[in-house]
């Protein structure tokens, strides 16, 4: 399974990006999150963080010339597999990532979609805790403490992310679904690999039956 090259798709709070690094992890692959890069530069004060800052907060998507050249960085000489998570996130997004792999000689082996309802998302990231220090994601549901509880793997602080607010996630969600979801037809035709999942079962299961879908 190494080598292989993967695009992880599906709306906010659906759990992508629980299951890229899970992904990732058993199949030996690179997982590039967009959003973590773009978080790490807004916290870096990086040009490129300040400019998508201001669109990440109001739940609207960071303009395809910021993300290009992100992703530019990130894929224009990387070797091995990975899992693209967070990208593409438009039709312009998709033919410039299509053009620029294929200019590197890459093929994406498989498109993973994750389906979720909109309410189950409410529920899911409204009580999304994020560790403030090692990024790590937790759900004040599963904690034992509540939302006091520090980080597990490094002790640090839980906080709520600014976009994780119901309004916001409502609005991303339908973005998600006029600007991300025609991504997924345009892949229909270009990749054979297409899996797609119900989000909202439990974590293991979903993770299981990629893996399978994968093999």
């Amino acid at each position: 399974m190494a080598g292989k090259h993967i695009i992880i798709l599906g709306p906010p709070g659906s759990g992508k990006g629980t299951q890229a690094v899970r992904i990732a992890d058993q199949l030996s692959l690179r997982h590039l999150s967009t959003g973590d890069l773009l978080r790490e530069a807004v916290t870096g004060g990086k040009d490129l963080g300040l400019k998508a800052k201001t669109f990440m907060d109001r739940g609207l998507l960071v303009p395809d010339e910021l993300m290009l050249g992100l992703v530019q960085e990130q894929l224009g000489g990387e070797e091995g597999g990975w899992i693209l998570d967070g990208f593409p996130r438009t039709l312009p997004q998709a033919e410039a990532l299509s053009a620029m792999l294929e200019g590197n000689g890459v093929i994406v082996d498989h498109i993973l979609s994750i389906d979720v309802d909109p309410q189950v998302v409410v529920k899911r990231v409204s009580g999304r805790r994020v560790c403030e220090d090692c990024k790590a994601v937790y759900n004040i549901e599963t904690l034992e403490k509540g939302e006091d509880t520090l980080c597990e793997k490094c002790g640090g602080k839980l906080i709520k992310r600014a976009d994780d607010e119901e309004a916001t996630i409502l609005r991303r969600f339908e973005v998600y679904k006029d600007k991300t979801e025609p991504v997924l037809d345009y892949y229909k035709s270009r990749v054979d690999g297409i899996v797609a999942v119900d989000g909202s079962k439990k974590i293991d299961e979903i993770t299981a039956e990629i893996i399978r879908a994968l093999q």
